[in-house]
């Protein structure tokens, strides 16, 4: 263990001090957030990103000295197993070198080879590596005839069926061709004969015909290609040119040290090659590029979902919320500045569907609802009639002067939301349509607090989800919902249970506990009442309590990210400053100015406290509990609307990034879809990565490039003129 500690410490550049105490945190159940915040004089101050970096590496570690073991026993169940055999495993570094040393004991269905070993001719096949001339070879194959062996030709082709599986077999031909064709390799696609028939919208026709270097062809195209595989519309392969071919049949013909049947050995070679080699490296292949393609779409797809939950919220903000529609009409939720549901109601507003005396009506109760509830923000849907919709308030708030501004939601996922079991709890007497009204204008008073109840593939900001490891995706954007909550943390006595999940230490299960005790005792008092929450005992509670907050507690500590376990030392600070508990808590600003100037580090080295842990300390006394969104942009409110028919090529506007992906980013500048900001436009320089650049929720100026009416598209530009 000791020296995978070192190891991992080497290859990230870290001391194995700080590899060994982390582990040991994580091993005895202390979560990433925990550690980074309230353990940075046992990791020397790492922080969540090298944290995590830590206990991705140390168990890849662990599960490749597990595989060793278990190769090492299968081998030698096998009888197979010998001195060199143990030697090459242990050295081994990577998982992929062990699998290669254990290729040719892995269970496999008989072949040829097999069955030519059996009928004993495998030490001709080691005299063919040696034989004179094909005469020779000849002369010694009389002497392997039997019963199943007919001839001296069955006999020579049986033993070639036997070397071709020892190349095919050999670890270092599979580890350098496998090199090969990740580097040199081709992707070749083609229609398969059902294309015509499946593909009706010609999604795939790019691909009809497509080659590209396997170097270069970028993460998505390799997932568009698996997926358009998967349907059966496209067949695919991996080729060489000639040069590279010739290349790999001399890298194994150049063993042979006999020079007196090439010809033979060449055939051998090429049928190792094609028959046995390249369709199983092709597979490994394959599975490389779609491994990195999937890591490279989860990391988008993290950052997307990163910054949509770090969108500074709109907090005491009045919300009518709409949720456009055209039949059913629009439906309408009311939310005061706190969050809580006041009204519903139903606008038929779609001057092309709904007859005059509705269009009046709504027009009227939206005047009247600004009026009587002090509405700030109308915020509308992106789906269904959304235009319409928007058309038809920007209409209103023009022709009485209303003060409230509008803005377009992203509804995506609030369907799914308002059928959930969370909506009917918080809920119960309302129908789907309007929890999902309800989603929408909560989510922009507080996109986290209300995105979390919602399972993140479904909020529209990632691309190929469906194509990648659902369990591998499905794990990384937790641990991004993790890393934010407990970043921004949680009001205990307001969050959901959806909120509360996310919090370090606490499991779905606890969650549910604690809005249960909340509904049947009040509101928390203090933290420590949570150790009286059904499943929390001591070690959960450590790991949660920092991350939770009580606004008008019984100690006014409790409001802050300072731990219980370090209160005393809050205490001692406030002390040597002159400040008690009760002066600190009735008048905040008088005891900050005193706190002002005060040497903590100094203090830290008397008292012998970690200097991390009071320098957070003294910050969280000294300044208001801050928001880290609080630095993110605010969403972009609206009074007019915009139609493509005003657009022209070269007018400047401002619009909200919804979506990056890899070949650019998708830009709401107020039109029905998204405009595309392809990564050439980015920027005058070069830009390899959009998500360098540009991030989800930013507001960002753009220019129009150009507009397809048909089609309704509109491309920008942001470079320079």
């Amino acid at each position: 263990m000791d020296k995978i500690f070192e190891q991992v410490a080497k290859e990230l550049n870290l001391s194995t001090v700080q590899v060994v105490n982390t582990m040991q945190l994580l091993d005895e159940g202390a979560t990433i957030p925990f550690i980074a915040r309230y353990r940075k004089e046992v990791t020397k101050n790492l922080d969540e990103v090298e944290i995590g970096k830590i206990l991705e590496t140390v168990t890849y570690q662990r599960n490749l000295e597990k595989r060793k073991e278990e190769v090492i026993r299968l081998i030698e169940e096998q009888g197979k197993l010998t001195d060199d055999i143990v030697k090459a495993v242990f050295s081994a570094t990577k998982l992929q070198e062990v699998e290669d040393i254990y290729f040719p004991y892995r269970k496999k269905r008989k072949t040829k080879a097999d069955i030519a070993k059996e009928r004993g001719l495998e030490p001709f096949s080691e005299y063919m590596l040696k034989a004179k001339s094909m005469e020779d070879l000849e002369l010694k194959a009389k002497e392997f005839l039997t019963d199943e062996i007919a001839d001296e030709k069955e006999a020579i082709e049986g033993a070639m069926l036997i070397l071709a599986q020892n190349i095919s077999e050999t670890p270092i031909y599979r580890e350098k061709i496998r090199e090969i064709m990740l580097t040199k390799g081709i992707l070749v696609t083609k229609e398969s004969k059902k294309a015509r028939e499946l593909d009706i919208k010609k999604v795939y026709s790019d691909y009809y015909q497509y080659s590209e270097p396997i170097a270069k062809i970028p993460s998505h195209r390799i997932l568009a290609v698996n997926r358009g595989e998967k349907e059966d519309i496209l067949s695919t392969a991996i080729d060489f040119d000639e040069q590279v071919r010739a290349r790999v049949e001399n890298l194994i013909l150049k063993d042979f040290e006999n020079k007196n049947l090439q010809d033979l050995y060449s055939k051998i070679v090429v049928d190792a090659l094609d028959r046995l080699i390249f369709p199983s490296i092709e597979r490994e292949v394959r599975n490389i590029l779609t491994d990195k393609a999937e890591e490279e779409a989860i990391a988008v797809f993290k950052d997307n979902l990163k910054n949509l939950l770090m969108q500074a919220p709109l907090n005491e903000k009045n919300i009518l919320a709409l949720d456009p529609g055209y039949r059913t009409g629009c439906k309408v939720a009311i939310i005061d500045k706190n969050g809580f549901y006041r009204e519903k109601d139903v606008f038929f507003l779609v001057a092309d569907m709904h007859n005059a005396k509705q269009l009046e009506t709504a027009e009227n109760k939206i005047v009247d609802y600004v009026k009587k509830y002090e509405i700030d923000i109308i915020v509308i849907g992106n789906g269904t009639a959304s235009r319409e919709t928007e058309s038809f308030v920007a209409g209103v708030i023009k022709k009485y002067n209303l003060p409230a501004k509008y803005l377009i939601a992203n509804e995506a996922g609030a369907s799914i939301y308002s059928a959930s079991k969370i909506a009917a709890e918080e809920f119960p007497d309302l129908d789907v349509t309007v929890r999902g009204a309800i989603s929408i204008g909560r989510r922009v008073q507080d996109p986290l607090a209300e995105l979390v109840k919602i399972d993140p593939k479904s909020i529209g900001v990632g691309m190929y989800q469906h194509d990648v490891n659902q369990g591998r995706l499905d794990d990384s954007l937790d641990a991004v919902i993790t890393n934010v909550v407990n970043s921004v943390g949680a009001n205990l006595n307001t969050a959901s249970w959806a909120l509360l999940s996310h919090i370090s230490g606490i499991k779905k299960n606890i969650a549910k506990n604690i809005v249960d005790y909340r509904k049947e005792n009040g509101n928390f008092k203090n933290r420590k009442e949570l150790l009286k929450v059904k499943g929390i005992g001591a070690k959960a509670y450590e790991q949660m309590a920092g991350f939770l907050v009580i606004v008008d507690g019984e100690n006014v500590l409790d409001n802050t990210i300072i731990h219980p376990e370090s209160y005393h030392i809050a205490t001692d600070i406030l002390t040597e400053a002159g400040i008690s508990i009760a002066d600190y808590k009735s008048d905040l600003n008088v005891a900050r100015e005193k706190l002002k100037g005060f040497a903590y580090e100094k203090f830290a080295k008397e008292k012998e406290y970690g200097l991390e842990t009071v320098k957070d300390i003294y910050e969280a006394l000294i300044r208001d509990r801050r928001d880290p969104r609080d630095s993110f942009e605010k969403p972009l409110l609206k009074s007019d609307i915009l139609n493509i028919e005003n657009l022209q090529p070269g007018m400047e506007i401002e619009g909200t990034v919804r979506n990056v992906v890899k070949f650019g980013a998708f830009i709401d500048i107020g039109l029905k879809n998204d405009a595309l900001l392809h990564i050439s436009e980015i920027s005058n320089k070069f830009i390899d990565d959009p998500s360098k650049v540009l991030s989800v929720g930013q507001i960002i100026k753009v220019r129009i490039k150009d507009i397809d009416k048909e089609r309704e598209r509109v491309g920008l530009t942001k470079k320079e003129k």
